[in-house]
């Protein structure tokens, strides 16, 4: 058995937990979030607490138990409390503004980048060359995150470009003639 499903996840107040056939959906004052459940996993609802129980012994069932505790467990997070996710500009020039769902960054090219926020994504920019990103599924959250980050990764020689605001880069030593 996994080590990871054999904690169960308490369900926080204020969050509601409906387990169908193959699908939980969990809601809260965050949202609201689907997952699918994969047939080797057994979800038992207690009351508080959720616990997961392989199917089988199959080495499968068993990866698949630790893996939906991790996910319905970042979904109880999410609904109650939410994710978020910081991004820097480093640049001379570099900026980003938040305009509704949209996010509009000058990065440098000779056209600004005008990037649609999904739906259960908010995003603010407390100055220019910061970038805030918030939601409830951490998942969405970080894919929003690298896709932005993609436009201009972080350059190794002076660092610029997009980078999360606990990343560290190494830069590199200029060559020497």
């Amino acid at each position: 058995m996994s080590r990871i499903a054999n904690t169960p996840v308490t369900i926080p107040p204020k969050v509601e937990v409906s387990i169908n056939d193959l699908n939980i959906s969990i809601s809260g004052p965050m949202g609201k979030l689907n997952q699918f459940i994969t047939p080797n996993v057994k979800l038992n609802n207690d009351g508080q607490v959720i616990t997961f129980v392989a199917a089988d012994e199959s080495q499968q069932a068993n990866a698949m138990a630790g893996t939906m505790r991790a996910l319905v467990a970042n979904m109880m997070k999410g609904v109650s409390e939410g994710f978020v996710r910081k991004l820097t500009l480093i640049g001379v020039g570099y900026k980003a503004q938040a305009q509704g769902a949209n996010l509009n960054l000058d990065l440098g090219f000779s056209h600004p980048v005008n990037y649609k926020m999904p739906e259960g994504i908010k995003v603010e920019t407390p100055s220019q060359t910061e970038i805030i990103l918030k939601g409830s599924d951490k998942q969405l959250i970080g894919q929003v995150a690298a896709q932005i980050r993609a436009y201009r990764p972080p350059e190794p020689y002076k660092g610029k470009g997009v980078r999360y605001s606990d990343e560290n880069v190494i830069i590199k030593e200029t060559k020497k003639k």
